[in-house]
């Protein structure tokens, strides 16, 4: 019973609504009410603010979430360690990555299914780099693929994986005539189409240029990769992008792509996982396909411009 309570209430932290929490854990609204109800009479201190509507967690309420995203990846793990030793290893792992990285994710998704086909893997990208940190911390994912930088602190494990380059895209008029690379200047003075701001790699991008002595001035921002390779497309916009992100999308037809030159700085990007004693067992095995998985030659590999290869 306790399980299923601290469930109902992290759902509850989650969805900041009682009939929506309610659908998430497939019961109705006054049975998980009910059982938060009892949670707190149990515990002996209120959880939840309660009005005319839900008006949030007590800051007692807040400490016991934590608390119970901890117990229940604990369960989780003993679950599936158990299960592992049984049957094999099987479960549902959750990995969250930056937008740059979907390309790394699949390369590391499919030996690990292979290895262990009683796996099952729930990816989220479009993540923001403190939000796959903030993830691991509270137990929603099991793995994250983001930027390794000295921020990221005590608690976590780290595989490098490869590093980030960049490119320049642009429709194939628009591409430097007759040069084999562009400068970070000569992109900075196109119609640029990047990155919103608030993103780890449009902050990267945005050191770099500095790096150079420019200052970009893009006129579309965007936080969907998608809608940005839309944009190039049309020939009217350019972006400077990952050399990863041509992995998923190769080059499509009418564009090019020119290798940036200087500032030589690349920027490492690795898998994380919460270090923890046990470790989960999920997360060791994917850490071990991490370290067997040569990610940044196979990167390398790229479709891509004949002035490329």
């Amino acid at each position: 019973m306790l399980f299923r309570q601290l469930e109902y209430l992290v759902a509850l932290s989650r969805e900041r609504h009682f009939a929506r929490a309610a659908r998430a854990c497939h019961v109705s609204q006054p049975a998980l009410s009910e059982a938060i109800r009892k949670l707190e009479d149990e515990l002996d201190v209120p959880l939840v603010l309660r009005g005319r509507t839900y008006e949030g967690l007590t800051p007692e309420g807040e400490r016991i979430v934590v608390w119970a995203r901890r117990i229940l990846a604990d369960r989780d793990a003993l679950t599936s360690e158990v299960g592992a030793l049984r049957t094999g290893l099987g479960g549902r792992m959750r990995i969250g990555a930056v937008p740059t990285a979907s390309g790394a994710v699949a390369l590391l998704t499919a030996p690990l299914c292979r290895a262990h086909p009683l796996v099952t893997v729930e990816v989220t990208t479009d993540l923001q780099a403190e939000d796959v940190l903030r993830r691991l911390r509270s137990f929603e994912l099991d793995a994250g693929i983001t930027y390794l930088h000295e921020g990221i602190g005590e608690g976590f494990e780290t595989v490098p994986l490869y590093e980030e380059r960049y490119v320049l895209l642009t429709g194939a008029a628009d591409a430097p005539a007759d040069r084999a690379t562009a400068t970070w200047a000569e992109a900075a003075r196109l119609p640029l189409c990047l990155l919103t701001g608030t993103m780890q790699g449009r902050r990267v991008l945005d050191g770099l240029f500095a790096e150079a002595g420019a200052r970009p001035s893009p006129r579309v921002e965007t936080d969907s990769v998608a809608t940005l390779f839309a944009h190039v497309r049309t020939g009217r916009w350019a972006s400077v992008v990952p050399h990863t992100w041509l992995h998923v999308f190769g080059v499509p037809y009418g564009m090019r792509v020119v290798p940036m030159e200087g500032p030589a700085r690349a920027v490492p990007v690795g898998l994380v996982t919460v270090a923890r004693d046990p470790e989960s067992v999920t997360a060791r095995a994917l850490r071990e396909v991490a370290g067997r998985t040569d990610v940044a030659a196979a990167l390398d590999r790229l479709p891509g411009d004949p002035v490329q290869r």
